[in-house]
């Protein structure tokens, strides 16, 4: 009786099993296909990303359109940045026009989805306290520390050609940014091209000058978030979902600014205080929320590509246009 019974109950029970299990193979499998991860360079302890993280309205924002962040490295100069794009490790990355147009030139892995309007008081050239340099021409004979290719060579290219001073009458010194204030603080350079990151500790901890700013020299270095050519064909809405919040976050960290700053921790090296706290507020408050690229944005950008071919920064002009995702929501 027990043989004649355990047969066909364990036949049943391994049917059983085998539904079971198939159910929620298949139901894994389906959830698995339709999530999607985007790789994002680490925000640090600053700016919209980090606090996104940090109270989960990021993750939230992207589960509307099934998609997941992995947070990958850390957010710095974009010519890396875009190298990772085009080798398929990382999905979007902010950087400048600037960068972003010499990258172009070489790599052109990346499309473009939005821009953040120049900023026309955080950048330009700093000199340091007390120094007899007072004008652009002053730097003819000078050496100025600057990023090869990027905002910082754009940045004194544009103010030498303002001012009339031949390029060749200034040395380039091609310098890490990360690693450049103690040759600028020990007078090993005249002069620094440089951008906000960089600027607002320089002038906090030493009392360092802007000789001449990005607004004064009539810069366009646009900021600009790019998205890798493949994530961008595969996945169109998460980058319309990526964009949504950027835009939207952005205009609420300009009327808080504060919130976005020492967003983990308000102790050590990644966190600011005193002066240094003072002016991010000022440039975060001053800083546009991301919005679409329109066509004014693309006429600017081809100046920008012009102006690198005629400085030879890059061999030929590029043509941005074909770089650039067209996305719905606010923009020129």
């Amino acid at each position: 009786m027990t043989r004649l019974f355990a047969a066909p109950l364990a036949g049943a029970l391994a049917l059983l099993l085998t539904a079971v299990g198939c159910g929620g193979s298949s139901k894994h499998d389906s959830a698995s296909d339709s999530t999607v991860t985007i790789r994002i360079p680490d925000p640090g302890n600053a700016g919209v990303l980090a606090l996104g993280k940090k109270d989960g309205s990021l993750a939230k924002a992207l589960a509307a359109a099934h998609t997941k962040v992995a947070w990958t490295g850390s957010s710095g100069p974009f010519a890396p940045a875009a190298q990772e794009l085009d080798a398929g490790k990382l999905d979007v990355a902010q950087g400048s026009i600037t960068s972003a147009i010499a990258a172009l030139a070489q790599h052109p892995g990346f499309k473009l989805f939005a821009q953040i309007a120049p900023n026309k008081t955080g950048e330009g050239i700093l000199v340091r306290k007390g120094s007899p340099i007072a004008s652009v021409r002053d730097l003819a004979g000078k050496k100025v520390a600057v990023n090869k290719g990027g905002t910082a060579e754009y940045l004194l290219l544009k103010a030498l050609a303002s001012a009339g001073v031949p390029a060749d009458r200034v040395t380039r010194v091609y310098l890490n940014p990360a690693q450049t204030a103690p040759v600028f603080n020990s007078g090993q350079v005249d002069a620094w091209a440089v951008w906000s990151t960089y600027s607002i500790p320089e002038i906090a901890s030493t009392g360092a000058r802007f000789l001449v700013s990005g607004g004064q020299i009539g810069s366009q270095n646009y900021s600009v978030w790019a998205v890798r050519n493949g994530f961008a064909d595969a996945h169109p809405a998460v980058v319309q979902a990526f964009y949504q919040y950027l835009h939207d976050a952005g205009g609420r960290q300009a009327q808080n600014p504060a919130s976005y700053v020492n967003v983990f921790t308000d102790a050590g090296p990644q966190a600011v205080s005193g002066t240094a706290r003072q002016l991010t507020l000022q440039d975060l408050a001053q800083t546009a929320a991301p919005d679409r690229i329109g066509s004014s944005n693309v006429t600017d950008f081809g100046e920008v590509a012009r102006f690198f071919a005629e400085q030879k920064i890059i061999p030929t002009t590029v043509d941005v246009q074909p770089h650039v995702l067209s996305l719905a929501g606010s923009g020129s």
